[in-house]
């Protein structure tokens, strides 16, 4: 076991590197090999898949179920409107700014921490599994679904993000479809042709007022945005062809497949989606991990933004220091004391599923 103030001091430390090295999606080898040398200092072993960084507790047990940790080192391209060096970790009135400090980097390094903690504990309940993925901003492939293939098997998982250290039980999946009406080129001067936007027009009138039948009674209903739309070539011309594009955030009472098929069902435009691969995700209310966080007071939601959740195939809650809205925006920053609380929140509710609540 290791002292709480030291590992809070060294977490500290181990983000501003962090901040100072590049990271963006597909990129983040470097901060990978930042990850493997900290644990290395502390005497831990990993292995690498990629740019993901595995470990596991020093007294692993096959017979013992395991509690996945994940949390994720890449990041985003900096907004353009940041008035500071988003490289530079600068602390300014109890706020540590810098890329990736909120999103997700002080939700690793406070999984780290609380890894570390238990560590060389024997006799523990369970087993612990750390995977700091790659690719999460951008659901790659080479990220954590990639890395879940070489991990010896995890029971469930607590997924770092920042939630103001809420429990997200649920979380939104995501669709992206490409959509084409088809018509019939004419002159518009003359009654030639089958407009294809009109055509589009009808099914774009569905997707805005459609309503599923079910709805999650954490994430509510199903939602469809027409975000995009192309046609014509000139003024004069019946387009043959109008092509839109559609955002469909999915809930835990269908899977991706399900709405898909209900899609095309109901529309005349030809569907392509781009994957079926980030589906929504659920936990229960009675799993052990949430009846710990809500013995710690904790408040549980249903989440619109998506994770790596949606790549695990395991029960998962998501829940972390710092908070979703700062995620992203200029000059973004986490509160040093958040990453104390997230540290000792984690330790708590791993006390917690020790103490089998």
């Amino acid at each position: 076991m290791t002292d709480v103030d030291l590992l809070i001091a060294e977490s500290t430390d181990l983000l501003q590197q962090l901040i100072r090295t590049t990271s963006y999606s597909r990129e983040e080898a470097e901060t990978a090999d930042i990850i493997t040398q900290f644990l290395i200092n502390a005497e831990i072993p990993s292995e690498r898949v990629g740019s993901n960084v595995i470990a596991y507790n020093k007294y692993f047990e096959d017979s013992k179920p395991t509690i996945l940790l994940n949390s994720h080192h890449d990041t985003v391209k900096p907004n353009p409107a940041y008035t500071k060096d988003p490289f530079l970790p600068q602390i300014e009135d109890g706020k540590l700014f810098g890329l990736g400090s909120n999103d997700a980097g002080g939700c690793l390094v406070s999984l780290i921490a609380a890894f570390r903690y238990f560590n060389e504990l024997q006799g523990l309940p369970f087993n612990l599994c750390l995977l700091a993925s790659a690719e999460e901003e951008v659901s790659g492939k080479g990220g954590v679904e990639e890395a879940y293939k070489y991990l010896k098997p995890c029971d469930f998982a607590i997924v770092g993000e920042p939630t103001l250290l809420d429990l997200a039980i649920a979380e939104k999946g995501l669709m992206v479809l490409d959509c084409e009406a088809i018509g019939e080129a004419g002159h518009a001067a003359r009654n030639e042709g089958v407009n294809a936007i009109y055509q589009a027009l009808e099914d774009i009138h569905w997707f805005q007022t459609y309503e599923f039948p079910k709805k999650s009674a954490s994430l509510g209903p199903v939602k469809m945005s027409v975000t995009m739309i192309e046609a014509g070539s000139q003024h004069n011309v019946v387009p043959a062809s109008c092509k839109f594009v559609v955002d469909v955030r999915t809930t835990d009472v269908y899977n991706n497949e399900e709405v898909l098929q209900i899609i095309k069902d109901n529309i005349k435009s030809v569907v392509q989606a781009r994957s079926t691969r980030l589906n929504p995700s659920s936990i229960p209310m009675d799993h052990p991990i949430v009846k710990a966080g809500l013995a710690l007071g904790k408040k549980t939601y249903g989440s619109p933004t998506m994770s790596d959740q949606a790549l695990l195939p395991i029960p998962s809650v998501k829940v972390g220091p710092g908070d979703s809205a700062r995620s992203h925006s200029a000059d973004e920053f986490i509160y040093l004391k958040e990453i104390d609380e997230g540290i000792r929140f984690y330790i708590a509710l791993l006390e917690n599923m020790k103490s089998g609540i």
